[in-house]
């Protein structure tokens, strides 16, 4: 429910006593085939009928050569439109003058089903970082899963969520997103966080709690020790990776100013949104259908955002 309230990835960690972070860098995805100008250059877009990109199996998936993913091929495209430096005047403002909405986004899955989960878009004013919107929608993930290419079922939610907010209340369009998920910190290079940023033409960061084994980079003592070292009061770092239109530096600087705890504020918030969501959800699934002779009963409670959208 809507309301209106009055050049390689690097891992940062947000402390959980403040709002310090700083950086450890990691190795970044080596060149594959299926970057631009590799074995998959100009091949055909895949796309499903509502017209938004996703992951397809078979020849006939925008025309691939039998035995190529045609997710791979869709990422090589829209990997090409990643801009990874400041593109908004705000971003080289030292204290971000001119930014007054981030925002954040997330689709969290329902524990035990795959294919339900809950699209949540949330936007914070800044540098006060107090809550004006929020979207939470329960949504059906009918596109296949491909493994390395879950932005591909992920992302149109968002982009969806982003689109509304557009339309209805383009006063409040945030001017940053803050992405629960990665970016080029990714197998492919191309993270959610990515994906979002090009399909919105919005500056991306991502935030991920975990470190998505890269290339063979293994999450063994020596890489733990690198992390834990970066800050020395914290145990559980974030990792910062770029998304679009943002450069690195940037991205670090911006998720330090937005942290209150270990996660920045706008990935926290998203997640509380979700969670008030997905309660909503499971209290309307639970409740008894409507009698005949009991107008306006159970049926009628349902607001923006409670029901299902496939």
């Amino acid at each position: 429910m809507a309301r209106r309230v009055a050049s390689g990835p690097e891992a940062c960690v947000c402390g959980r006593t403040g709002p310090r972070v700083h950086a450890t860098k990691v190795p970044g995805p080596r060149r594959h085939d299926n970057e631009e100008g590799g074995a998959y250059a100009g091949a055909a877009e895949v796309t499903f009928p509502e017209g938004r990109p996703r992951p397809s199996h078979g020849p006939e998936g925008g025309g691939a050569a039998p035995g190529r993913n045609p997710a791979a091929l869709e990422t090589a495209r829209l990997r090409a439109r990643v801009v990874d430096r400041d593109t908004e005047a705000w971003q080289r403002d030292p204290g971000f003058s001119g930014l007054r909405r981030v925002g954040g986004a997330d689709v969290s899955f329902v524990k035990g089903d795959s294919a339900s989960a809950c699209a949540s878009l949330v936007v914070l004013s800044f540098p006060e970082l107090q809550v004006v919107y929020e979207e939470s929608r329960m949504v059906r993930l009918t596109a296949p899963y491909v493994s390395g290419f879950l932005a591909f079922r992920e992302a149109p939610f968002l982009v969806d969520a982003v689109q509304r907010l557009r339309e209805k209340q383009p006063d409040l369009m945030p001017q940053v997103l803050l992405v629960d998920g990665n970016g080029v910190l990714h197998h492919q290079g191309f993270g959610v966080a990515c994906h979002l940023g090009v399909l919105t033409d919005l500056p991306c960061i991502g935030v991920a709690k975990k470190l998505l084994q890269v290339d063979g980079l293994e999450k063994d003592a020596a890489h733990k020790e690198q992390a834990l070292r970066s800050h020395d009061r914290s145990t559980k770092p974030v990792y910062v990776s770029v998304g679009h239109k943002v450069s690195l530096e940037t991205a670090v600087r911006l998720t330090r100013h937005c942290c209150r705890f270990r996660v920045p504020e706008p990935v926290r918030q998203v997640r509380v949104s979700w969670g008030r969501g997905l309660s909503r959800h499971l209290r309307l699934a639970t409740r008894p259908s409507p009698t005949p002779h009991h107008p306006g009963g159970w049926g009628a409670v349902g607001t923006e955002g409670s029901g299902w959208r496939t």
